[in-house]
């Protein structure tokens, strides 16, 4: 059993199953904007292909999906989508005459022209520069607990617990990018990397990569999200007082991470510690099998230091900078997709018909944030919105292929604001969108977040 543990934790290619969307479009229902013509009105040359042309243009995430999302398979069927609702409209919709600016709206670019705009470098994965943040956030990490465990002084533990809960925070981070393959294009490094990373905080790495590459595939989708989307007017209606309590009054949200692993958010079912859960393929069960096995080995780790050293110790030294990782990692993950002064879009999909959701009109309605001192430490984590869309790019490359995409996004880029050195005003637009932003309508395939007059005594939409 040992045996086949060690050969399974990451010490095998990542199988890569890239099941097709589920939406396409009707040319008999589709629409141009501002015409009343349908694609079977235009008279186009037609264009002979040979080949699986979508296996030929395969340039998503490296990782396998369940079959049961609706994910896209490549840039073609976004620009397909994008292509028909952005026709006629080389202008850009910011620029239409009498028209102010609507977020919600078919940009006037494809992702192509992103990704055309980025430098080729930033492309590149470098194994050995991935590893020397590896290397320098272990040893931060293992110099905090030592000079902590030194001092063993009150005056300098709560110093220790933000700087340690933040260095727990940037190695997710690091974990993070060897399960989106940017870490490097070794899927065993990657592998081993993320297991050792994920399961020494606690996090499943394969469960976790899974469920969250299923986010980046249906960002911005209300059902089909699955990171802190919101929850539509039926299921809010269904929470008992005490779930809507927990779940809009600061500080709870922030402490959700480890109750989401288990049982995922309202309106879901299912465990990132079970092979079995609707999270996964039958593919994937073995994934699963292991990346519990090392949490679970982990965890019995603990156990056994909490009698060597004392429960108390133990506490001090590894549980509060827990909660202080999980409380960055629920707050980044929330701002990332909320929170904006001005109102932004989720989507919804139709099945077999022309769906207003795509994957480049998801990932535009992400933010960047700015988080001062911080940016460094958790490895750019902030420059958010081409991470979404090219989750492929190392995390030391990001700023430099936004600065490069900005001129293709126009307005579609929100410009995040400036931080001080430690990013107080974050919290502020946490707290705002948390007493606004608590659910969408059950109607239309373009929504926004509303507000429940009964939770914060308002009635004004948010």
């Amino acid at each position: 059993m040992a045996s086949w543990v060690l050969s399974e934790c990451g010490l095998k290619p990542l199988p890569h199953i890239f099941p097709r969307p589920r939406t396409g479009i009707n040319p008999s229902k589709a629409r141009f904007l501002h015409s009343k013509k349908s694609i079977t009105d235009l008279k186009l040359p037609s264009v002979k292909c040979s080949g699986d042309f979508s296996r030929d243009r395969n340039w998503g995430l490296k990782v396998s999906a369940p079959l049961r999302v609706a994910p896209l398979e490549g840039e073609d069927e976004e620009e397909r989508i994008n292509g028909v609702n952005g026709i006629g409209n080389n202008k850009g919709v910011e620029e239409e005459e009498g028209s102010e600016f609507d977020p919600g709206a078919p940009p006037p670019f494809k992702l192509a022209d992103i990704r055309a705009a980025i430098p080729k470098h930033c492309w590149v994965k470098d194994p050995w520069k991935s590893m020397s943040y590896v290397v320098r956030d272990v040893v931060v990490v293992f110099g905090l607990a030592a000079a902590a465990a030194y001092l063993n002084n009150w005056v300098v533990w709560p110093l220790y617990w933000a700087a340690q809960g933040t260095m727990f925070w940037a190695l997710f981070v690091l974990g993070h990018d060897c399960g989106h393959g940017s870490f490097s294009n070794d899927h065993k490094l990657n592998s081993v990397v993320g297991h050792l990373l994920h399961s020494s905080i606690l996090v499943p790495y394969h469960g976790w990569r899974i469920s969250h590459r299923t986010h980046h595939q249906n960002h911005g989708h209300v059902e089909n999200d699955e990171s802190w989307h919101p929850l539509s007017e039926k299921i809010y209606r269904t929470l008992d007082s005490a779930t809507r309590f927990l779940r809009f009054k600061i500080p709870f949200p922030l402490l959700a991470y480890p109750f989401y692993l288990w049982s995922r958010s309202p309106g879901k079912t299912g465990s990132h510690f079970d092979p079995n859960s609707d999270l996964f393929v039958p593919s994937e069960r073995k994934d699963v099998i292991t990346s519990t096995v090392c949490w679970t080995a982990m965890a019995a780790l603990l156990v056994g230091l909490s009698f060597v050293m004392g429960p108390m110790q133990l506490l001090k030294l590894y549980g509060v900078p827990y909660w202080i990782f999980v409380m960055w990692l629920d707050l980044v993950t929330y701002l990332h997709h909320h929170g904006h002064e001005d109102k932004l879009p989720w989507y919804r999909g139709k099945v077999g018909g022309l769906s207003e959701w795509s994957y480049l009109r998801g990932g535009l309605t992400t933010l960047d944030r700015d988080y001062g001192w911080f940016n460094n430490i958790h490895h750019d984590i902030g420059t958010h919105v081409i991470h979404h869309l090219f989750p492929q790019i190392p995390h030391y490359h990001l700023i430099e292929a936004t600065e490069a995409a900005r001129p293709v996004l126009g307005k579609y880029y929100r410009e995040p604001k400036k931080s001080g050195p430690i990013p107080f005003n974050l919290f502020g637009d946490l707290i705002r969108s948390m007493g606004k932003d608590h659910y969408v309508s059950d109607n239309g395939d373009v929504v926004y977040y509303q507000t429940d007059p009964q939770l914060n005594g308002s009635s004004k939409s948010g």
